[in-house]
């Protein structure tokens, strides 16, 4: 059985995390992390204080953290120097912040992505193929999610981006587009926030008289949930190394 503790157990993904560990046969929920203590479904939560302790108590197998990047910093590090594999779905991470971080990860499994669904991963290499194919094509990345999300773009569509310029090289990218702006070779990147939409992506790729677009909609949270549980439960026989979906997915 796998041992699993999730940080920030309390909010909406700790929550709907907790309880599809439950519900998995191979998996055992023994506890949390939070801004502040209590339980959660009968097994105790901490604060990152006494993470240490509890780590050294109750022996996790694997640590998933879907936080913010600042809590991640803290709680990744103590758990990683006690040997606890990481599923890290954090984004919004400084290049600085990315960098400390795997280096204080780097001896223990870790499955670290911008996006856990199975479906973004899939669509992430549907974008992949048709960019290496259109490169001659106008392309416009779209990405919209609930009024609450700090960062922008999302972590999903950096990964797009970056999908996107291994595959027809850097260009300039256009965060939005005001005033006299001619069309050139850039990417242009826009940015929808509002109301509690989940997590929507597309890709358009343009040329004169046609449009071919990519799109990725997430109705629930469990999405997301789904696949940080099936990576929860791949990344404690690993080597350890930095490891994505991809690898889980064994795309």
């Amino acid at each position: 059985m796998i041992k699993v503790i999730i940080c920030g157990a309390l909010g909406r993904m700790g929550t709907t995390i907790a309880n599809m560990v439950v519900e998995n046969p191979n998996l055992e929920f023994i506890g949390g992390v939070d801004i502040r203590e209590g339980s959660i479904l009968g097994k105790p939560v901490v604060s990152s204080e006494k993470l240490p302790a509890f780590i050294d108590e109750f022996r996790p197998d694997v640590m998933i953290d879907f936080t913010v990047a600042a809590a991640t910093m803290v709680n990744a590090k103590i758990a990683a120097s006690k040997g606890v594999a990481l599923i890290i779905g954090t984004t919004g991470f400084t290049p600085e912040q990315d960098v400390e971080l795997t280096a204080a990860i780097k001896n223990v499994p870790v499955v670290k992505t911008t996006n856990f669904s199975v479906g973004v991963n899939i669509f992430w290499e549907l974008v992949r193929d048709a960019a290496s194919r259109l490169g001659d094509y106008d392309i416009e990345v779209i990405e919209s999610h609930h009024r609450n999300k700090k960062d922008a773009p999302s972590g999903t569509a950096k990964t797009i981006l970056k999908i996107i310029q291994d595959e027809v090289g850097k260009r300039e990218v256009i965060y939005g587009r005001e005033g006299m702006t001619e069309r050139k070779t850039e990417i242009g990147m826009h940015v929808i926030r509002g109301g509690d939409i989940v997590g929507d992506h597309a890709v358009q790729f343009h040329q004169n008289y046609e449009t071919i677009e990519l799109t990725h909609r997430a109705y629930d949270r469990a999405v997301f949930a789904r696949g940080a549980v099936r990576a929860a439960g791949w990344v404690p026989t690993a080597a350890p190394g930095l490891y994505t979906m991809k690898e889980v997915l064994g795309l």
